[in-house]
């Protein structure tokens, strides 16, 4: 979070929030802030792993769809094949 600071940025920081605030309301501040970056990371992780969720069931739903195809598309073919061969047993029909 905190990547391109380096500990003398962080000081002037907070040397500038002990002069606004003050002592006494520093250590206020601070956990107030805190809490704020815990829920705001942990709402991010939540959202995060339902993003994840969709895009396996997105994905799971495209597999199980082309299966579906695959199967369809071959029992077609063993119907077809099959009548083909009925018809070839049957041989020509005399009217």
């Amino acid at each position: 979070m905190f990547g391109n600071i380096g500990f003398p940025e962080l000081l002037i920081i907070l040397a500038i929030a002990l002069l606004i605030f003050g002592p006494k309301k520093l250590p206020e501040i601070s956990k107030s802030i805190g809490r704020a970056v815990r829920e705001f990371r942990r709402t991010s992780d939540e959202i995060k792993g339902k993003i994840e969720q969709e895009i396996q069931a997105s994905e799971f739903k495209e597999i199980k769809d082309d299966l579906k195809k695959d199967l369809s598309q071959d029992i077609y073919k063993e119907v077809t094949e099959e009548k083909e061969e009925k018809k070839d047993e049957e041989g020509p029909k005399v009217t």
